[in-house]
C-alpha cells in the first residue's frame, strides 16, 4: 500500500534533480554571456545563445505548485524548486495577462489591477501573501509624487484621497473623458489635480476643467477628422509638480510648465517616444525612445528644461546618454538611482551618469514597478501575469538568479487568467 507514494516521492526528487542540475547550468551560461557581452561588446560574443532545456517540465512543475499552494507548503515547494521563466512561456502566451499601476501604500502592502487600458481591468490589494480582491467598480489607480495621495477611476469620476483609504480630498465628474480608458492616473501632491495619460489623449483634469494637453492641434490645421488619439502614451510629473512631460509615438517629448504651457521638447534618439521619468530630487529628467525591443534613454539636468530644444537623432551636450539598449516600459526614481525595466523582461539599475548599477531578468515585458519608500524593498510586474517581490540587497536565494543584483526573491504571484492565483 505504501508503493505509490513511494514511487511519487522518487519521482519527485528524481524531478528536482534535473530541474535543479539544468537550471543552474541555464543561470550560470546566460550570466556569462551577458557579463561579457557588456564588458566586450555583444559584436565580440561568439557562442551560442543558452537554451533552458526544462520545457517537458514545466507541466509537473504547475501541479507541484497547486499542490503546495493547496496544501500551504510554499516555502517547501520554492526551496526545491527555484521559479523560471522559459519553460513556462507557452502558459504565458495562453493565460498570461498584464499587471499594472503597481503602488506602494505602506509596511508590506501594494495595490494593482490586472488588465491593460482597453480590458476589463480587476483592482487588487497584496499586503505581505494575502491577496484581496478590490471592489469591480475601481478601473484605474494612481499616486502622487509626494504626500501619499492616491486617485481613483471609475469610469465616470476620478475621486482623489489622502493616503490609501483615507480622507477624500475631490472629485471630478468626467464629461469629456468618461470615455478615456486611462494608461496612468498621476495626481498632483494636493490631490487636487490628476493628469490623465490614455490612448485618448493625455489631460489635465481639476474642478474646473478637463484640458487636453496633448496632442494639441495645430492652429492651422483644417482637418475635419482630426482625433486625440495616439499611440506609446506615456507621460510624468516632477516630484514637485512644477513641470508635466508628455509624449507618443509621433511627437517629440514635450515639457509643459505647470500652467500647461510647453517650455521645451526632447527629441527622440532612438525611434519612438515611450517612456519618461525624474530623478526623485527632481534634478534630472529622462526620457526613453524606443525601436522594436531597444532603445535609448537620455537625462537632462532640469536646469536646463526651460527653452530646451533637443533635435532628433542629433548629439548635443545638453544631454547624457543614461542606457542605450532598452525599450522602457517602466520604472522608479529611487534616491540617485533609477530601476528601469524594458521589453525584454530585464530589470536595471543605473545611476543618473548612466553607470549600471546591477541587472536582475523576470521574463516578459515589465508592466508595472513599485519600491518602498525605505528603498529596500521591489515589487515588479510583468505582462506574462506574474509579480515578484524582492528584498534589495539581501542577497541571492539561490543559484538559478538571473542578473548580477544582489537581491533576495521573497515570492512570486502568479495570476494567470482561468487559474487562481498562485504564489511561488
Amino acid at each position: 500500500m505504501k508503493l505509490p507514494f513511494f514511487n511519487k516521492k522518487k519521482n519527485n526528487l528524481n524531478l528536482q534533480e534535473e530541474w535543479n542540475s539544468l537550471g543552474e547550468l541555464y543561470a550560470s551560461k546566460v550570466n556569462e554571456m551577458v557579463s561579457f557581452g557588456e564588458t566586450h561588446g555583444w559584436d565580440k560574443w561568439k557562442g551560442k545563445e543558452p537554451e533552458d532545456k526544462r520545457d517537458h517540465l514545466a507541466a509537473d512543475i504547475i501541479n507541484l505548485l497547486k499542490e503546495a499552494n493547496k496544501n500551504k507548503s510554499v516555502s517547501d515547494f520554492r526551496k526545491n524548486f527555484p521559479p523560471a521563466h522559459a519553460p513556462f512561456i507557452p502558459y504565458f502566451e495562453k493565460q498570461g495577462q498584464s499587471i499594472e499601476q503597481l503602488h506602494y501604500i505602506s509596511s508590506d502592502k501594494i495595490v494593482f489591477v490586472t488588465g491593460t487600458a482597453w480590458q476589463k481591468r480587476q483592482a487588487y490589494l497584496l499586503d505581505g501573501r494575502n491577496l484581496i480582491e478590490l471592489d469591480e467598480s475601481i478601473q484605474s489607480i494612481g499616486k502622487s509624487k509626494r504626500n501619499n495621495i492616491f486617485a481613483f477611476y471609475n469610469g465616470s469620476s476620478i475621486t482623489t484621497t489622502k493616503g490609501w483609504e483615507g480622507e477624500a480630498i475631490a472629485s471630478f465628474n468626467l464629461v469629456l473623458t468618461n470615455q478615456v480608458s486611462p494608461t496612468e492616473l498621476i495626481p498632483f501632491n494636493d490631490g487636487t489635480k490628476v493628469l490623465v495619460v490614455s490612448a485618448e489623449g493625455i489631460y489635465l483634469i481639476d474642478r474646473n476643467e478637463e484640458r487636453l494637453i496633448h496632442p494639441v492641434k495645430e492652429e492651422d490645421d483644417d482637418d475635419e477628422d482630426w482625433s486625440p488619439n495616439i499611440d506609446m502614451e506615456n507621460g510624468t510629473l516632477s516630484w514637485d509638480n512644477q513641470y508635466i512631460v508628455v509624449g507618443d509615438q509621433c511627437s517629440n517629448h514635450r515639457i509643459l510648465d505647470s500652467n500647461c504651457k510647453e517650455i521645451g521638447e526632447v527629441g527622440p534618439q532612438s525611434e519612438y517616444p515611450h517612456f519618461c521619468l525624474f530623478a526623485q530630487d527632481d534634478s534630472q529628467l529622462i526620457t526613453n525612445s524606443c525601436h522594436f525591443y531597444g532603445g535609448i534613454t537620455i537625462g537632462v539636468k532640469s536646469e536646463d528644461l526651460e527653452g530646451l530644444n533637443i533635435e532628433p537623432w542629433q548629439e548635443s551636450g545638453l544631454f547624457q546618454v543614461i542606457d542605450d539598449s532598452m525599450r522602457v516600459y517602466h520604472g522608479v526614481a529611487h534616491r540617485d538611482i533609477y530601476i528601469l525595466g524594458d521589453a525584454g523582461g530585464y530589470i536595471r539599475a543605473i545611476d543618473r551618469n548612466g553607470t549600471q548599477i546591477w541587472r536582475h531578468f523576470l521574463g516578459s515585458t515589465i508592466s508595472g514597478m513599485t519600491i518602498s519608500d525605505d528603498g529596500n524593498t521591489l515589487w515588479v510586474a510583468s505582462c506574462a501575469g506574474i509579480i515578484q517581490k524582492q528584498s534589495l540587497g539581501k542577497g541571492h536565494r539561490d543559484n538559478q538568479t538571473i542578473g548580477n543584483g544582489n537581491h533576495y526573491e521573497e515570492f512570486r504571484l502568479i495570476m494567470w487568467n482561468g487559474e487562481s492565483a498562485l504564489f511561488w
